[in-house]
């Protein structure tokens, strides 16, 4: 499909051919999830750690008679039941993460990039060039309406356009090959390079 490309002033700078099968599927909300969740589930740490009853530091002696007392029978301190005691099955540090194909996480990256394109948030720009200046980039964006936007760009991001994105509030920029579905489907607006087009069209066939 011919989706129309712009420059960073708002002109326009001709239009490209974006193909079908990444841009024009239907969005599968099931399929987004699955892959949302594998990346946030890789991403967490997993040190959370609770002490057992094996952990605890409290004498091992049993604290009283067992007959007798009238009340119930217990051996050490150490127990659950009391206050203090180790904690039952609570969380170990472990992996959160799971397997997912690289199939699947291509099939999630097609339709992340679909989903935008027919919500209207999709932009295509020339290059992702700047003189290095934070002031004039910000000026641009704020012109062109961007208020959460993603910059994906080429193999490489052009270093002088990422030393004045680097300030700005809401404005992120990644190479082609640090697209995800997760950084695609929190901002608002998903904003392509020409080469970055063909870097996703390359990798994701």
């Amino acid at each position: 499909m011919k989706f129309d490309v712009i420059k960073l002033d708002g002109k326009k700078a001709g239009s490209v051919e974006l193909d079908e099968a990444l841009f024009g599927l239907e969005p599968r909300a099931d399929i987004l999830h699955r892959v949302v969740r594998w990346q946030r589930n890789n991403a967490q740490a997993g040190t959370h750690k609770v002490k057992t009853r094996s952990e605890v530091k409290y004498s091992t002696k049993k604290i009283y008679r067992q007959k007798g007392t009238g009340g119930a029978r217990h051996g050490a301190r150490s127990a659950p039941i009391f206050r203090g005691g180790g904690i039952y099955k609570g969380p170990v540090v472990r992996s959160h993460g799971h397997d997912l194909t690289k199939k699947f996480r291509k099939l999630g990256l097609k339709h992340a990039l679909s989903a935008k394109a027919q919500a209207g948030e999709l932009v295509v720009i020339d290059t992702a060039d700047a003189d290095g200046k934070t002031a004039a980039l910000a000026k641009a964006v704020k012109d062109l309406g961007w208020k959460r936007a993603l910059v994906i760009d080429g193999a490489e991001v052009n270093e002088k356009f990422a030393l004045a994105a680097r300030n700005i509030e809401g404005l992120d920029i990644l190479p082609s090959m640090g697209a995800n579905v997760y950084d695609i489907l929190k901002r608002d607006t998903l904003v392509l390079t020409k080469a970055g087009v063909e870097a996703l069209e390359a990798r994701l066939k």
